[in-house]
């Protein structure tokens, strides 16, 4: 199989003993533990860089808490020894390459030829899909093929022209070819993150980076098994897996594959829209970020995870109560000495339930909402760094007791591709008062609801992000935490699910109770006592599709697990409701 979208070498690098496939070395303990050291934080070694990614992306998608269950109740993590093949691609028409990675266990089942697709989740690196696509199908004897989808971590410094190398190691521009190099980074610009500034429109184009991450898989099976050659779409079975914005992508690829490559998909909570029918992150990332802040202070949220600081609201959601009538953004009829139920009924209208709005409370305590409006606004522009929309930029920050030499190093292994994180601040948007974000929130919301050429720009992007139809014949699964938070069920798998069944497609689905979008949160306080892991229910669909697939077995057709929470003790198993 000929690789014409490859922009340079493959790497292959060989991973047994002490820096498997899977944990690069590290098992269960090593994984939730601190972070991965380097020998030289200053000039980490390429495998410190890969043990410390692989690290980051697990602790960011998986519970692995000591109560959480992780390898007890479900999930292992299993010393997987095996080869390793990474690359720089990229799509006809893209500015900058992205990266694909597959990983071939020495246990491949070659009687099975099964090949794990499994696209980042939000907008994180290569190995962003490690703790599903990873920890399920390396443990099954299949072979994983990652894909970053045009996101990543390989951030790119205007002030000294450094960027990151297919290794991990940042080098300057020049010396090598980089993840992520903008076409102009003027000096004092700042940072550059890919996924807000690469000038193309990744998301539009998740679909096809899974599929093309296919065929690098496949083409790497012939490389690691030249005896069995050729692997193909028609001679080895293919399940694409993803989670979140991963998820999204395999359900893109799935209105894609006219082809028939794929035999069976996955999805985790994915970030899917269908024009007309349900609503696109901007819109409702956007609201959120302009009017949650005031409805969390409705006296219901009291409770609820992150909702109140000592007892109380933060005092800027208690000045934002007041801004939304000093904007005129509430009715001259609604209750002045009551902003909170005003701004609470505004959401509940457009779709928000009480349930999900408790759970997004973390979001607004962690700026998510603004963090994810500023990247996509920039990306649905097209806007270079140094011109993001409402005056944001990103800039290195000082991260106590780290010299700072340190922390640029381990930007590509610490890096989440949407800031801020430790190392780099997100700034611009502020204004001098009580509630200091309102002017750069005013500013990305109005993009949505504006009718400039700028907010025409936006939405025209938008619309290019819309899911097809997929073939009759491919079997999905779709599985959503019914609390979900970030990407609620009723904007994103309801209207898909409900579409393909219209469509004559008969999708199974899930809508998890007491399942909420950040397994990683099950350990902060509050969070796990109140709703159960995700993780699991993909894994066991995954066993599910994988029979099917694979060993042709009937796809079940179960009711939604009655699952609870696990209260303040251990995650036990009937708490998942799980079927036998």
């Amino acid at each position: 199989m000929t690789l014409e979208f490859l922009t340079g070498p493959i790497r292959r690098t060989v991973h047994r003993g002490d820096d498997d496939l899977l944990s690069a070395g590290l098992g269960l303990a090593g994984l939730a533990g601190v972070s991965a050291q380097f020998a030289d934080p200053s000039r980490p070694a390429p495998e410190e860089l890969r043990r410390r990614a692989i690290q980051t992306d697990w602790k960011g998608i998986a519970d692995l808490g000591p109560w959480g269950g992780y390898a007890r109740v479900y999930g292992d993590v299993p010393n997987v020894p095996g080869r390793e093949f990474s690359a720089f691609a990229r799509l006809p028409q893209a500015r900058q390459p992205h990266r694909v990675l597959c990983q071939v266990p020495d246990g491949f089942d070659a009687r099975a030829r099964c090949l794990v697709v499994g696209p980042s989740s939000g907008s994180r690196g290569v190995y962003g899909a490690a703790a599903l696509a990873g920890a399920w199908g390396l443990a099954h004897g299949c072979a994983v093929a990652y894909t970053d989808k045009g996101t990543g971590s390989g951030y790119f410094d205007c002030a000294d022209g450094t960027g990151v190398a297919l290794e991990g190691i940042r080098i300057e521009a020049g010396a090598a070819p980089l993840e992520f190099e903008p076409v102009t980074a003027p000096p004092d610009a700042g940072i550059a993150v890919k996924h807000a500034h690469s000038g193309d429109h990744p998301e539009a184009d998740w679909g096809r980076h899974v599929l093309q991450a296919l065929e690098f898989g496949l083409a790497m099976l012939d490389e690691a098994f030249p005896g069995q050659a050729p692997f193909t779409p028609y001679n080895t079975r293919i399940i694409a897996v993803g989670i979140s914005n991963g998820g999204g992508a395999v359900l893109q690829a799935a209105g894609l594959d006219r082809d028939g490559w794929l035999d069976g998909v996955v999805a985790l909570e994915p970030n899917v829209y269908v024009a007309g029918r349900g609503r696109a992150l901007y819109d409702y990332a956007t609201e959120a970020a302009l009017w949650m802040p005031a409805a969390l202070t409705a006296p219901q949220f009291t409770s609820a995870p992150f909702a109140r600081a000592g007892g109380v609201p933060a005092p800027a959601w208690l000045a934002r109560s007041v801004n939304l009538h000093t904007y005129g953004l509430l009715s001259p009829g609604d209750d002045t000495a009551a902003p909170a139920e005003a701004a609470l009924e505004h959401l509940r209208a457009s779709g928000w339930r009480d349930a999900v709005l408790a759970t997004a409370a973390s979001c607004v305590a962690f700026d998510m909402w603004r963090a994810v409006a500023v990247t996509y606004a920039s990306t649905y522009l097209r806007a270079g760094v140094g011109s993001m929309p409402g005056g944001f930029l990103y800039r290195p920050v000082a991260v106590p007791g780290v010299p700072a030499q340190a922390v640029r190093a381990a930007w590509w292994a610490d890096g989440s591709g949407i800031p801020p994180h430790p190392g780099i601040g997100l700034f611009g948007g502020l204004g001098a008062s009580a509630d200091p974000t309102l002017p750069g929130v005013l500013a990305v919301r109005g993009l949505w609801e504006g009718a400039d050429a700028a907010s025409r720009a936006l939405h025209a992007s938008i619309d290019q992000i819309s899911a097809a139809l997929p073939r009759r014949d491919l079997p999905i699964w779709i599985v959503h935490g019914e609390e979900d938070g970030l990407l609620p069920a009723a904007f994103t798998s309801d209207p898909y699910v409900e579409w393909l069944r219209e469509q004559g497609r008969t999708p199974r689905y899930w809508c998890v109770p007491h399942a909420q979008h950040f397994d990683a949160f099950l350990q902060l306080p509050g969070f796990g006592d109140r709703y159960v892991p995700l993780l699991p229910y993909g894994y066991l669909v995954l066993d599910c599709m994988y029979a099917h697939v694979v060993q042709g077995a009937p796809l079940p057709d179960w009711p939604t697990p009655p699952s609870r929470p696990r209260g303040a003790r251990a995650l036990e198993r009937t708490d998942l409701g799980l079927p036998s």
